[in-house]
């Protein structure tokens, strides 16, 4: 099974166990967030959908998602000056940079980020319970 076959199932089975009714609309939808490896907003989501099923709904992709999160399996993120995005909650421990002018979002990982924010929280007293890094990046402009 591919992991855009596996993403589809866990989502379907996700919205039947919460009651949601899988559509034609929806079953679209959750395959082009299965297939989403970027950090779509609903808007974009919506795009993607309505190129496969014209007439999907901007509310349905709404509906869809909070219901798909409130099961916990699609992560909702609000980065600064932008809209919802979404990604799969399935994904190891990651960071975003989010670059302010065209919006693009990088995933990374860091082991001295990680051991440095452990040692920082030991310092005062406290363990890590959950965290999140979002560092908001502009390309450095080219020297000649």
């Amino acid at each position: 099974m591919s992991k855009t076959e596996r993403r589809t199932k866990q989502l379907t089975t996700a919205l039947r166990e919460g009651g949601v009714r899988i559509t034609r609309q929806r079953a679209v939808l959750l395959d082009v967030l299965a297939m989403a490896d970027d950090h779509p907003d609903a808007v974009e989501l919506h795009r993607r959908a309505e190129q496969v099923v014209p007439g999907i709904s901007l509310s349905t992709v709404y509906r869809t998602l909070t219901a798909l999160e409130e099961r916990g399996v699609i992560l909702r993120h609000l980065f600064e000056g932008a809209p919802a995005r979404f990604e799969h909650a399935e994904a190891d421990h990651h960071d975003h940079m989010i670059d302010v002018d065209t919006g693009t979002v990088v995933e990374f990982t860091s082991e001295q980020i990680e051991k440095l924010q452990t040692e920082l929280a030991a310092q005062h007293g406290y363990d890590i319970v959950h965290h999140r890094m979002e560092l908001y990046v502009r390309k450095k402009p080219r020297t000649p």
